[in-house]
């Protein structure tokens, strides 16, 4: 074990929780029943099967969904469709890194909001908006959050759509985690609680199904849906019509709520693990616990240097994310665990040597 390498990096699940097996029926049905359906181009709002699944999950009109080829493409393409430069957005901080970056290149004028151990704070939120700013939109990632591992009060997920009424803004509920709740009570997602379309929803199923199937969607108001098929189609004219249709027969026959049992059941071990592990061995670390999802955000006494443990670490063969990574400034004493792609028994090896890497840095005794 001591000298394989082990990744806390990636926030993905291993092999060994995905439904192989149920995916090959799932192919072989999509292929046999529907062939003209996945094996032409489509239209841009995709695989209407598909659509009608994921309208009926979702409690909206199937004219309200478009399918895309994961839900990084449907964040792509609802920026695009939005932001212009110099319009003001709300990020949380921290936030997810690709997010970031997608925004910056769009010229948007970003606001950071600090996390708190129920989502973002909405105080200081309405501090802000109080203050002058009028965003064009707020990035909120509700559930199991991308990189901090905390989930959205529903106090706060109400006050939030109120804010977006009142300051006219559009919520970018970006969503892919909300199946992996294995601890603690479902949450609506502000999408059901909208009832004046200030409300964007965007999932995946890349997280419930695998990772390579590259299947997301994108669920709103359908001026907004219809904006972005606008912009779908002139970039690919039609998404993977059979990725798409795998997954439709993968959730239609059931597949789907059998796997994303197995990897709720996965990762609340592997969960379990990490925080066992860092409490035992990295006393020093703080953080919240999170109740589903993939990752847990740590954060070490001020002075430590999340960049030097990460070169340590290294070194001993255990990879992480830095926490500057997900912010506009400050992190360095942050970093990301991912613990979906990682067996308990290499969390523990993992978390020795990570223990031991900041153990050599000589700030703080063990």
């Amino acid at each position: 074990m001591s000298s394989q390498p082990i990744s806390f990096a990636r926030g993905a699940p291993s092999l060994d929780i995905v439904a192989v097996d149920d995916l090959r029926a799932a192919a072989d049905r999509a292929f046999r029943e529907d062939p003209t359906g996945a094996l032409s181009y489509g239209t841009s709002l995709g695989y209407g099967p598909l659509r009608e699944w994921i309208a009926e999950r979702q409690q909206v009109a199937v004219e309200q969904v478009l399918a895309t080829n994961g839900s990084m493409q449907a964040d792509a393409f609802l920026f695009q469709t939005v932001v212009e430069p110099g319009d003001v957005v709300i990020v949380e901080a921290p936030t997810y890194d690709r997010t970031l970056l997608a925004l910056r290149n769009l010229g948007a004028d970003l606001v950071a909001i600090p996390l708190e151990s129920d989502g973002i704070d909405v105080g200081a939120l309405e501090t802000v908006l109080k203050g002058g700013a009028r965003p064009k939109l707020a990035h909120i990632i509700p559930n199991f959050h991308n990189p901090a591992g905390c989930t959205l009060s529903l106090e706060k997920r109400r006050r939030l759509i109120e804010l977006a009424q009142e300051y006219d803004f559009l919520i970018f509920e970006d969503d892919p985690y909300v199946e992996l709740r294995f601890e603690g009570d479902p949450l609506p997602t502000m999408l059901s609680l909208d009832t004046a379309g200030r409300v964007a929803y965007a999932s995946s199923f890349s997280k419930t199904v695998c990772p390579g199937i590259r299947v997301g969607y994108v669920a709103g108001p359908p001026e907004l849906i219809g904006r972005i098929q606008t912009l779908a189609t002139s970039t690919y004219i039609s998404p993977s019509m059979v990725s798409q249709a795998i997954v439709a027969e993968f959730c239609r026959s059931g597949a789907i709520e059998r796997s994303i049992e197995t990897v709720k059941s996965a990762l609340r071990e592997r969960r379990d693990a990490l925080a066992d592990s860092l409490r035992a061995e990295l006393p020093a670390a703080r953080f919240v616990l999170p109740q589903g999802g993939y990752f847990l955000w740590v954060e070490l006494p001020e002075g430590d240097d999340a960049a030097v443990l990460a070169e340590h670490a290294a070194e001993r063969g255990v990879v992480f994310v830095k926490g500057t990574d997900f912010l506009l400034e400050g992190g360095e004493h942050a970093f990301r665990l991912a613990y979906s792609g990682v067996r308990p028994d290499e969390i523990r090896e993992g978390v020795r040597r990570l223990a031991e890497a900041y153990r050599g840095l000589g700030t703080a005794a063990a």
